[in-house]
């Protein structure tokens, strides 16, 4: 006889909360701006470190989108002390990670490393942000590997459509710019990547997050006496253009000929990530499209079987921000699938 496993069809019940316990942040200003937050964590002999500057892709030249990813991608590559091996070197010694990383609106350098090397690997993140040196082969090497990255987005329909729709949904916002073309590449300096660090890593403009197993005393008198000659400066600008604002739905259409699928993307203006309705916008957008159990996902992939996913993306930078639905289809059912997205957003 069969039993049936009637178990497997029935959801079960929610668990009981458990206690959220979030450390107290320690929060100071250093005398020449550096804001500190420290955040005590003894459960594991390890800490991390986040260095973020208040400027990113947004803070571009006009003239060079991109400056702030390459000037990114080159703060671990040499340094007025050490070589790019010689940091690569160091970091392995102990066992750390160090790493910086761009988006529209910060720069954050990244480090982490098990506690007895907190000095270490605080010395490091100093160096390379206040000494970078861009070594000019180094910059030669990037802009290769960058024309060859730009090579391989503009192959793939997901890019191309990102970068329409930031057109569209931002105008003359800079959020607008995605990349770079090989001229504005080629046209980047080594005296470009110098003035831009010097103008926009300035510890007024900067926040350093320590969380871990240390001893508060111990962290801010070493980030006091490592970072003392880093010196203030005036505040980047950020008086952009506003983006559009949008009365009626509009379509566009990017070319591709001989693809297999459509790539669909539906967008609308979205909220900034100060807004006060930030996490009500983040649980509609989970129930809607963030994962393969929410609803795009199990209508178009499950039910009609489309494409292989269907995602909402809450997309809430500093001064804008964009919400949208997308999905690769069948080129053929391409009409089909739309009216399926537009269901899910308006019922």
């Amino acid at each position: 006889m069969i039993q049936t496993e009637t178990f497997r069809h029935q959801m079960p019940p929610p668990l009981a909360p458990r206690p959220l316990n979030i450390p107290e942040p320690f929060e100071t200003t250093l005398a020449n701006g550096l804001t500190l937050v420290l955040v005590d964590d003894k459960r594991l002999p390890l800490i991390s470190f986040r260095l973020s500057i208040r400027s990113g892709d947004a803070n571009d030249p006009a003239e060079l989108p991109g400056l702030s990813d390459m000037l990114s991608s080159l703060l671990t590559e040499g340094t007025e002390t050490r070589s790019s091996r010689q940091l690569a070197e160091e970091v392995e010694r102990l066992g750390a990670t160090l790493s910086v990383g761009s988006s529209s609106d910060f720069t954050t350098v990244a480090a982490s490393a098990l506690s007895i090397f907190a000095d270490e690997v605080l010395e490091l993140t100093a160096d390379v942000v206040l000494r970078a040196s861009f070594p000019q082969n180094e910059i030669d090497l990037a802009r290769v590997n960058t024309k060859q990255l730009l090579i391989q987005q503009r192959a793939q329909p997901t890019f191309l459509a990102s970068e329409r729709l930031a057109q569209v949904m931002f105008g003359a916002h800079p959020y607008a710019r995605v990349s770079p073309t090989e001229e504005m590449l080629d046209a980047m300096t080594r005296d470009d990547l110098l003035r831009f660090h010097k103008s926009t890593f300035i510890p007024n403009n900067a926040v350093l997050i320590a969380v871990g197993d240390f001893e508060h005393d111990a962290i801010v008198a070493r980030v006091e006496k490592l970072f003392a000659d880093w010196k203030p400066g005036p505040l980047p600008l950020a008086n952009f253009p506003a983006p559009p604002k949008r009365e009626a739905r509009e379509a566009y259409l990017v070319d591709r000929p001989g693809s297999a699928q459509s790539n669909i993307v539906i967008a609308n203006e979205g909220i900034t990530r100060q807004s006060p309705d930030y996490f009500s916008v983040l649980l509609m957008h989970t129930v809607l499209g963030a994962n393969a159990s929410s609803r795009l996902f199990m209508n178009l992939r499950e039910e009609k079987g489309y494409t292989y996913g269907a995602y909402s993306n809450l997309d809430a930078r500093r001064l804008a921000g964009t919400f949208r639905v997308s999905a690769e289809v069948r080129t053929p059912v391409t009409e089909a699938s739309l009216r399926e997205f537009f269901f899910e957003l308006e019922r």
